[in-house]
């Protein structure tokens, strides 16, 4: 039997040339903007005009491209160190390489595990991932057996590679002079009142890594969680995090993208460059960003244990 594991993301640009490929597919997303579809491309067509410039100027700040598929590629080679019965893939949603260009080449094989890399379900994630997914099997008629999993958010492992990126950014510092923010990816709030997951999902995995934390013997000044990459006039899920760094006691703080398990602009910008300057208007004295899992260890042993778990099952 032939296998394949399909490492599942949003993706990023990997030049400049393809920012207005990713906003332009993002925005014309039916689990990112519900509007029929001819109005929903002309509404992807007027964001993607007015944020072209500002993100073409930010992704230059990280070398004219997108960190992610480099993290991702790293991944992928550790994780075919462990796994020796499967190739493994990368598919990202809305920049190279597509779904259906990856499927193209793997028509022979006879079962394919779909794991997204982001542990808490979203319609505008997971599902959306999917959609395209199944949508890319039926068009190039490929009838091979697809196993899925929606989330792993208290996965063991998973919380592990968490607790490990912490401490790296500690440094063998006291933690209880750091406050500690898990900072997650926003959603319009009426995305989460209409039962979208998401933010259960991030609130269950806060409250498994402060345990694990806990466990680990680190116990940090406070810990709080906050949301980021809002954008537009609708009112996202709270507290944002420019808001919470306002109100922290301690002028210290370590950022955990709790949100990504890979690196990315949100992380490598957004949260290093954007956010850095608030906490400096602010008077910190310490402002740290906590690598993402990336490929650490214990995140290899998690996808490899999730795929050895959907192969059993």
């Amino acid at each position: 039997m032939k296998r394949a594991v399909l490492l599942m993301n949003m993706g990023g640009p990997n030049n400049l040339d393809e920012v207005e490929v990713f906003l332009g597919n993002m925005f014309n997303d039916k689990r990112i903007i519900g509007a029929p579809k001819p109005i929903r491309f002309m509404i992807s067509k007027l964001i993607t005009w007015r944020r072209k410039d500002e993100a073409k100027a930010n992704y230059a700040h990280l070398g004219g491209k997108s960190p992610l598929v480099g993290y991702t590629q790293d991944l992928i080679d550790k994780l075919q160190t462990n796994i020796k019965d499967a190739s493994v893939h990368m598919v990202m949603r809305y920049t190279p390489p597509f779904a259906q260009d990856v499927l193209d080449n793997l028509r022979d094989v006879d079962e394919f595990y779909a794991i997204p890399l982001y542990p808490h379900y979203s319609e505008t994630t997971t599902l959306s991932s999917y959609d395209d997914l199944y949508e890319s099997f039926d068009k190039l008629r490929i009838r091979a057996r697809v196993k899925t999993i929606d989330e792993y958010y208290n996965d063991t492992y998973y919380i592990n590679s968490i607790v490990e990126r912490i401490k790296e950014s500690l440094n063998g510092e006291d933690p209880d002079e750091y406050e500690l923010v898990f900072s997650a990816h926003g959603l319009p709030k009426k995305i989460i009142e209409k039962g979208d997951l998401y933010q259960k999902h991030i609130r269950r995995n806060v409250y498994h890594a402060r345990k694990a934390l806990m466990m680990a013997g680190v116990h940090f000044h406070n810990t709080h969680l906050a949301y980021q990459s809002r954008l537009g006039p609708l009112e996202w899920i709270r507290p944002y995090l420019d808001d919470k760094l306002k109100a922290l006691k301690k002028k210290k703080v370590i950022i955990f993208p709790i949100a990504f398990t890979l690196d990315n602009s949100e992380t490598e910008f957004e949260l290093e460059i954007e956010y850095r300057e608030i906490a400096e208007e602010l008077g910190f004295e310490e402002y740290r960003v906590a690598k993402a899992p990336n490929s650490h260890p214990e995140f290899v042993k998690c996808i490899t244990n999730i795929y050895e778990n959907l192969k059993a099952s």
